[in-house]
């Protein structure tokens, strides 16, 4: 539970520090972000609780990456090695599939990295990412569907795809297993 709160205290911090940056009130972040002010509000008052797509839509619309928001001052190491297990799922569904956004990648171009389990047909429709964000999906083991703009393509383990991120897309585990994979976000530079 601490953590928790500490984790949601930096998330505030850093909303409302790249919201005053990009000099937006609270009204026309939430205007360009469609998330409500009393939601922004509760977040920059470190309360409440944002799922996955509120992060991306904010992520999104402040020109910054998920991580950004998530993460403290850095640590400045040369290397930074994450486990798995030291990274809280961003979002988890019904049947035990979960996300975790295992690091970002810094520079002006900052990359995403996450780690993905899907379970047997349950499925995460993403929210479209703004223009210039390029996703590449990488099947470890198992079998997914991913449906971009309307059209499937089933993807096997050591298999990988790569589309632009700003069209409506959905990740489904397909199979009788657990399909894992790894999922890179790449962020265009920033303005």
């Amino acid at each position: 539970m601490v953590e928790t709160a500490a984790a949601l205290r930096t998330v505030a911090h850093n909303v409302r520090a790249a919201r005053t940056r990009a000099g937006l009130s609270l009204e026309e972040l939430g205007r360009r972000s469609q998330v409500s002010k009393g939601a922004l509000v509760a977040l920059e008052k470190a309360q409440g609780n944002p799922n996955l797509a509120t992060l991306v839509r904010l992520a999104d619309t402040l020109g910054i990456s998920v991580s950004a928001l998530m993460q403290g001052s850095p640590e400045g190491r040369v290397v930074r090695v994450v486990a798995a297990a030291a990274v809280a799922p961003l979002w988890t569904g019904e049947r035990g599939s979960e996300a975790r956004l295992m690091l970002t990648t810094s520079g002006p171009a900052p990359v995403e990295v996450w780690h993905w389990r899907l379970e047997p047909d349950e499925e995460y429709p993403s929210h479209p990412h703004q223009a210039g964000v390029v996703e590449t999906v990488s099947v470890t083991s198992g079998r997914m569907t991913l449906i971009v703009d309307g059209a499937e393509h089933t993807l096997e383990a050591g298999q990988t795809a790569t589309f632009d991120g700003d069209a409506s897309h959905t990740y489904r585990g397909s199979g009788a297993e657990p399909c894992e994979l790894i999922m890179t976000v790449h962020l265009p530079p920033a303005p």
